[in-house]
């Protein structure tokens, strides 16, 4: 964008600054547009989420790769009566731009605002909730079969991309949906770029064709002649298809797909609306699966996004101009994952036998400089969660020390590997655990809020909370000393900027750490929760209450002082950036019942039993009492209780 046109747009109403977009309410008003209209609509969409992502930050690459799809799918298929299924949902903007949102989109990922992701509460162009990747085959199929059962007519289009391609579950809903026959359109949103664009135009070109409604039906016309021709017919229709089928797979890479019985059509550049409206037109009256194979570019339209779409995947308030962050003025602390990551480096020079793995996220955990130091020991097996946590499970048996980094979010999609292929057989495999706790703007598919609970069950399993970076290098160190599965779990954002320690040091396993004693009432925190207890005791010495604040480090195993400390206060709070239901403050309530301990009073601080809303991470925390104020609130309300 030129800065003539800035000044331009910058005195310009919403309405003139956007003709097209300005007049959108539904998909039903994309249909009296012609191609050329449509190119413009697409431009004013694609300036309207950059304005707006610059400002809240967002997924931003995968949106402007597919406006164009987009728009194509909504003047073609009538929904919401036909079912648009977004996979994952990074790519919904125009989506949500084009359905009735348009007027409420600058409040995307604010809280009260619309979700960053398909929702079903806040339209019903929203067919399904997404958030995870792989799962929109496996519901269109669901969807279409009782559409099928129902006697409803409907057509189910699931668009995943490629990425998305990498997990087991996408090829597991591909093999059922081929096998049942059942009506569905799966596109395949291609931006690896990997395809020539020659190849492309003509396989494209030769898929428009051979999906046409009359090549169709001569071709079925064809197939009842050879059928009643006695004798022979059977075998000349056999040599057709055979035929048919090695045309196609020489001139276009369908062949994967037409072996999961699916009719594969492509490539088509995803950029051409004019094109992308003729195939979906031949191709809707198809029945039986269908795999629409588009190429995308990943940050379409925004220079900054296309030569850097890993990093426009995801990002914060941004200056359109250039691309960068946002300036601020206060000194660079690092991130969690970044200490993460550094520390790994640093291991990995002394330890030979260190391994790195992680599922599709090396620049999200952390692991690009340990996979550019150690290429060798580094692996990123694509969105295959429960494919990395065997895979680590199998170097452990090897004598190697494997480390898998993956939000608390994704790693929920392994929890049976974790317990069969690495609890069980009680491997030395690490866990760091990123994102753990609330995230922030992404929402509830995306907060980590879940894993104490889901890890603190499993024999075997050593579970741990560091309360700054500085102890997430000690906890990591110890971890990979430790003979038996580890769980580090961190929160995402900025460190605490505190000074870290030259040396490593191994942590008593299962030893928590005293920061300060008082006799009235103890604050027992884990992890992000330790420095707004220390905050919240401060403020309670100064109305003369005496504060122990034990900084927990262990959820598993835990420290059996536990039961010494609520004989001796009384009164004690629990703080935990998790659901209580089976978090810390359960584990403390289980070890203070089988002592015989009743007389202590016992306060849990966590999250309720429900999805948190997505919102900045420090209101969110502020609403659900896991700021030093609410911590404070809730003990001097303990301490009052019996006064």
């Amino acid at each position: 964008m030129h800065e003539t046109d800035e000044r331009t747009i910058m005195h310009m109403t919403e309405d003139q600054q956007y003709k097209f977009l300005s007049k959108i309410e539904s998909p039903s008003d994309l249909k009296s547009l012609s191609v050329k209209e449509l190119e413009l609509l697409a431009e004013e969409i694609r300036r309207k989420i950059i304005e707006t992502v610059s400002h809240t930050g967002g997924h931003l690459a995968p949106s402007l790769g597919v406006v164009e799809l987009t728009l194509a799918l909504h003047f073609v298929f009538d929904a919401p009566k036909d079912k648009i299924i977004w996979d994952v949902g990074h790519q919904a903007y125009a989506h949500k731009l084009i359905t009735g949102r348009r007027d409420r989109f600058h409040t995307l990922r604010t809280l009260g605002g619309i979700s960053g992701f398909p929702k079903r509460e806040e339209s019903s162009y929203d067919t399904f909730d997404t958030g995870h990747s792989s799962t929109s085959i496996s519901v269109g199929l669901g969807i279409s079969t009782a559409k099928s059962l129902k006697g409803e007519y409907a057509k189910v289009i699931a668009v995943i991309g490629d990425g998305s391609m990498t997990a087991g579950m996408a090829f597991e809903g591909l093999n059922q949906a081929g096998d049942t026959e059942k009506d569905l359109i799966v596109v395949l949103n291609d931006n690896a770029m990997s395809i020539s664009p020659n190849v492309g135009a003509f396989s494209s070109f030769l898929s428009r064709k051979m999906t046409g409604r009359r090549f169709v039906t001569f071709k079925k016309e064809l197939e009842n002649f050879f059928r009643s021709l006695p004798g022979v017919g059977e075998n000349l229709l056999s040599v057709l298809r055979r035929s048919e089928d090695s045309f196609i797979t020489f001139f276009t890479p369908g062949m994967l797909f037409e072996a999961f019985k699916f009719k594969y059509v492509g490539p088509i550049n995803g950029h051409r609306i004019d094109q992308l409206i003729k195939t979906f037109k031949n191709i809707r009256h198809l029945t039986g699966p269908v795999l629409v194979h588009v190429l995308t570019v990943k940050g379409k339209g925004y220079e900054p996004a296309e030569k850097d779409p890993a990093h426009f995947h995801g990002v914060g308030c941004f200056e359109i101009t250039t691309g960068s962050p946002q300036q601020r003025s206060d000194k660079p602390i690092p991130t969690y994952t970044e200490v993460f990551g550094q520390t790994m480096v640093d291991l990995g020079n002394s330890d030979e036998k260190l391994f790195a793995i992680t599922a599709a996220m090396p620049e999200g955990t952390g692991l690009i400089p340990f996979s550019e130091t150690f290429p060798d020991r580094f692996l990123d097996v694509g969105i295959a969660e429960q494919h990395a946590v065997t895979f680590a499970g199998g170097l452990a048996v090897e004598g190697f020390r494997p480390v898998v980094a993956i939000y608390s979010t994704f790693l929920q999609r392994a929890y049976d590997q974790i317990i069969h292929d690495v609890c069980l057989p009680n491997l030395p495999v690490v866990f760091a655990i990123d994102r753990g706790g609330l995230v922030g703007e992404d929402g509830p598919t995306h907060h980590g809020h879940f894993d104490i609970t889901y890890l603190r069950t499993l024999p075997n399993m050593t579970l741990m909370a560091p309360k700054d970076e500085n102890e997430l290098r000690h906890m990591l160190y110890t971890a990979l000393h430790h003979q038996g599965p580890v769980a580090i779990r961190y929160p995402r954002g900025k460190a605490l900027g505190v000074p870290i320690d030259r040396d490593y040091k191994l942590l008593p396993v299962g030893e928590w750490e005293m920061i300060q004693e008082g006799r009235d009432l103890a604050i027992i925190a884990l992890g992000s929760m330790v420095a707004p207890a220390m905050e919240a005791a401060e403020k309670l010495e100064r109305d003369g209450i005496g504060v122990t604040v034990v900084n927990c480090r262990f959820v598993k195993p835990l420290d059996s002082r536990v039961v010494q400390l609520a004989k001796d206060t009384k009164r004690i709070v629990v703080v935990e950036e998790n659901v209580r239901s089976g978090g810390l403050g359960s584990a403390i309530l289980e070890q203070l019942n089988d002592q015989g301990v009743v007389e202590t009073k016992v306060r849990r601080i966590g999250l309720p039993d429900k999805f948190i809303e997505h919102g900045p991470l420090a209101v969110l925390r502020q609403k659900y009492g896991l700021d030093a104020e609410g911590i404070y609130r809730v003990a001097q309300e303990l301490c009052s209780s019996d006064a």
